[in-house]
């Protein structure tokens, strides 16, 4: 009897970790998700705006050079834009390589876990 409870106790001390970490599994995809979507809303709107302000300085330039250089003013704004896609490409790619790993926290305490059951790890809170 006493073996029965005891393995009933540990089944669901598991079942309750297991519990516990798909919860904060939940948590952080959540959060990752509605930051995601912030950067995406934010990334856009600054696009939007941009290309508009882009397009205008391009047809300032172009417009103020119509007379003496077209294909010159044509140029140049062109690689302005091409330049500034570039940039901005790498710095999105910086952005994203700087992040953290996903789940990172659900990972740790997954590991804490694995190394209390081993019993390699320190008593569990």
């Amino acid at each position: 009897m006493v073996f029965t409870e005891t393995v009933g106790r540990i089944g669901s001390t598991l079942v309750s970790m297991a519990r516990t970490r798909l919860e904060l599994a939940a948590v952080e995809a959540r959060e990752e998700a509605q930051s995601l979507l912030g950067y995406a809303a934010w990334t856009l709107l600054a696009a939007f705006l941009g290309a508009f302000a882009f397009m205008l300085v391009a047809l300032f330039v172009i417009v103020l050079f119509w007379d003496e250089h077209r294909l010159l003013a044509i140029g140049a704004m062109a690689g302005a834009f091409a330049l500034a896609a570039v940039l901005i490409l790498a710095k999105v790619r910086a952005g994203f390589a700087a992040r953290g790993p996903m789940l990172a926290a659900t990972r740790a305490e997954l590991g804490k876990d694995i190394g209390f059951i081993q019993g390699t790890g320190a008593a569990h809170e």
